[in-house]
């Protein structure tokens, strides 16, 4: 018996359905009629929580004074980090920073005013090479007040100003836009991390960590099924990052189905745990904070298999 075109197309249609089903499962975790604020979360407008929404700082607010703001650079020296391996610092033994948004080919800098407040400028005129610094990488960049701002490879450096002591790394990670400077103007990076991987949380359970270790969160209000689409768009992803795609080789201890890339509204690639878009937060200064836990009712660190922990049923 022939089979009309009409059957044929529904069993296309039916087959493709199962296929999405298959591969962007989801769960039963939607966004609820009235969610529960996370006791010490407040929600800023639009649902998606407080954080350092210029992209700068842990919280957004102008941090205490510390040694980063007063201290010469003096000389430079290479510290050797547990964690993130060798990695510049001055004088004091204060970790030097670079930011992603600043520009090294030709030197620039991109942070001002408060963020200048909360990371402030290394100031290159009595900065010189140590052991371990090439002096060839060091160079300068005129700020916009007219000040000189050292540059390492190029690219301008800060210290912290929640750095309090020799050897600090409270700004690796942060805003997802901040990183230690290694010896050759690069990122410092946490060694042996995959794009994606698990740890145990003593609250949380097994919760995915991006490759600087940083908790990865889900947003209540995105989709995965019958295709990924994040709701998190303009200020929302300054102070919830979207986690760039990672090759599924590139994991470990996460689970295969729907780990994938989608494109986003704005063109941007972005990650996905069973389909879910995922995210970091601005919030989280170093590497084990789960401070976007519960922020707004709407945020949750993410199991291997893209659950949200902890979210209202």
């Amino acid at each position: 018996m022939k089979t009309s075109w009409r059957t044929a197309s529904l069993v296309a249609t039916a087959a493709s359905v199962l296929a999405l089903t298959t591969a962007c499962g989801q769960d039963n975790a939607t966004t609820p009629s009235s969610a529960a604020q996370n006791v010490g979360a407040t929600a800023a407008a639009g649902g998606y929580g407080t954080g350092a929404g210029n992209g700068y700082g842990a919280d957004g607010s102008q941090a205490s004074p510390s040694p980063a703001t007063v201290s010469p650079a003096g000389q430079l020296s290479v510290a050797a980090n547990p964690d993130l391996g060798k990695v510049v610092s001055d004088e004091s033994g204060l970790t030097l920073y670079r930011f992603d948004a600043d520009t090294a080919h030709p030197p620039k800098s991109n942070c001002d005013g408060d963020c200048a407040t909360t990371w402030p400028p290394v100031p290159a005129d009595d900065a010189t090479a140590g052991a371990g610094i090439d002096k060839a990488l060091l160079g300068e960049v005129t700020r916009a007040d007219g000040t000189k701002q050292l540059t390492v490879g190029g690219w301008p450096a800060y210290r912290y100003a929640k750095d309090l002591d020799a050897g600090d790394v409270n700004g690796q990670g942060v805003g997802g836009k901040w990183f230690a400077l290694a010896p050759d103007g690069k990122k410092a990076k946490l060694s042996g991390l995959p794009g994606l991987s698990t740890r145990k949380d003593p609250e949380l359970g097994e919760i995915v960590v991006d490759k600087n270790g940083m908790t990865v969160y889900r947003f209540l209000k995105d989709k995965a099924w019958p295709e990924s689409v994040s709701n998190c768009t303009g200020a929302c992803l300054e102070k919830w990052p979207a986690v760039a795609p990672v090759n599924a080789n590139d994991t470990k201890g996460v689970a295969k189905k729907g780990l994938m890339g989608f494109t986003r509204p704005d063109g941007a690639k972005q990650m996905t745990v069973n389909c879910w878009p995922i995210y970091t937060f601005s919030g989280d200064t170093a590497p084990g904070d789960t401070n976007g836990r519960g922020v707004g009712g709407t945020w949750y660190a993410v199991t291997p298999d893209g659950k949200p922990v902890d979210a209202p049923k």
